[in-house]
């Protein structure tokens, strides 16, 4: 919008320079007016020259605005009330405009020293990878956690173990896996995880380091304490009677030598020596059977993945479960969703280890008058393969629950308590894991996500 002074100022300007044109076109024609004539030309020059000031002061003026808002100048002020209501919108929408950049500004200012305080105090160490693999650490804790070494490129972190640098060079973003870390000759393990990031056209790895030595440390000692726990519980079942037995056949065979020299009669001391001897080997034999299962948990071979459809694997698994099922009057459910879902995972130790979980499923449902136990395969929210079994039967204790996978621990009367532990392992080794929930229905389901 044009001012009308802005217009009358002009018309002005124009009026005066043309007046003062004409008067020097008039003294060139009249002789002897030299001094006049000089005098009237440096006027018109300057006549010009505020004509062409008035003219340009809004492309000047814009230019100013453009010039501070390229500088990030904040302190310009655009104040034109003296000429007009159309320049006076003019100077406040720059003025405005600036204002409003400027508290932009520092609102970014305030979120970038906030998200980068909030950084530096993060306990997880951080890392950025380069993609000229040059390094920049990222917080306090990366700084502490490599210390005095100077780590700015990747070669360095061969200083903490050349599996540890082949680790963060190729690491998978997305995927955490678990690494070595060696400094003063003292090897801790962290978790490392990757986030690629594309920034200015250039891609770069965020790297998370974090420590999980102490908590290794604490479950694998608890860990160790369940399990002795176990051992030994199973261990004095079988020893303690085989050592008692031990001592009544000697005490018999004792009585038989001297009944013997005595000429008196043995059968039935020798029934009893039979009867203990035979109840050791019974003992022995179960011990040995222990042992067998331990060591079969132990020694799990690696899994041959290979690409599984889950409903042709759920048909095989629930039709062998019926087959051993005493009970006609349980149903048997399979839910796949997709239905053309896969995994990729070894077969041979998959299926046992499905087959288990139906046998406990439908034991669990033993005092349940409409029996139901489920078996379905779908996809996480994290896209993940995950496997369910469940039943609604009388559940798993909360007490229970934290301990059903721990080696040779069983609730049932005669239960190995091998096949919940030889499952966690299997899953273990295909890089998933297992856990139990209690479900709608009041009975259990164990979930096996890949």
């Amino acid at each position: 919008m044009i001012s009308r002074r802005f217009v009358v100022a002009l018309i002005a300007r124009l009026v005066l320079t043309g007046a003062a044109m004409a008067l020097v076109v008039w003294l060139l024609l009249i002789p002897g007016y030299h001094v006049s004539m000089a005098i009237s030309a440096v006027v018109l020059a300057l006549l010009v020259s505020e004509l062409w000031r008035h003219v340009s002061r809004t492309n000047r003026e814009v230019a100013r605005f453009l010039d501070a808002a390229r500088y990030a100048d904040y302190s310009q002020r655009f104040d034109f009330h003296a000429d007009g209501s159309g320049f006076r919108l003019l100077g406040e929408a720059f003025t405005d405009i600036l204002q409003r950049m400027r508290e932009r500004g520092s609102d970014q200012e305030s979120t970038l020293r906030r998200a980068t305080a909030l950084i530096e105090h993060i306990p997880v160490p951080l890392l950025t990878l380069h993609s000229d693999e040059s390094i920049t650490l990222q917080n306090n804790a990366a700084r502490r956690l490599f210390g005095a070494e100077h780590v700015t490129h990747l070669k360095d972190l061969r200083r903490f173990g050349f599996s540890f640098a082949e680790s963060v060079a190729t690491a998978v973003p997305g995927v955490r896996q678990l690494v070595a870390f060696s400094v003063e000759g003292i090897e801790y393990k962290l978790t490392l995880a990757t986030t690629e990031l594309v920034i200015s056209g250039k891609s770069e790895r965020l790297v998370s380091l974090q420590d999980i030595q102490s908590e290794l440390d604490a479950t694998q000692a608890e860990a160790w304490e369940d399990l002795v726990r176990v051992l030994t519980h199973e261990i004095m079942n079988s020893i303690t009677p085989v050592t008692s037995l031990a001592k009544t056949a000697n005490d018999v065979v004792g009585d038989v030598v001297h009944k013997v020299r005595d000429g008196q009669p043995v059968e039935e001391d020798l029934d009893d020596l039979q009867d203990a001897i035979g109840t050791v080997a019974r003992r022995s034999d179960s011990l040995m059977q222990f042992v067998d299962s331990y060591r079969q948990i132990t020694r799990l071979a690696p899994p041959e993945k290979k690409r599984i459809h889950l409903a042709d694997m759920f048909d095989t698994v629930v039709r062998l479960a019926k087959a051993e099922c005493p009970r006609d009057d349980i149903r048997f459910s399979i839910e796949v969703s997709p239905s053309e879902l896969d995994v990729y995972a070894d077969r041979d130790l998959l299926e046992p280890v499905l087959i288990n979980l139906l046998r406990n499923a439908w034991q669990a449902t033993s005092s349940v008058d409409k029996a139901l136990v489920t078996i379905k395969g779908r996809f996480n929210r994290r896209h993940n393969v995950v496997i369910e079994v469940a039943d609604n039967g009388k559940g798993v204790a909360a007490n229970v629950a934290s301990k059903i996978f721990v080696p040779f621990f069983t609730t049932k009367e005669g239960g190995s308590g091998v096949g919940l532990a030889l499952a966690r392992q299997v899953m273990i080794a295909h890089g998933g894991f297992i856990r139990v929930n209690p479900n709608d229905a009041g009975g259990a389901t164990f979930s096996l996500t890949f």
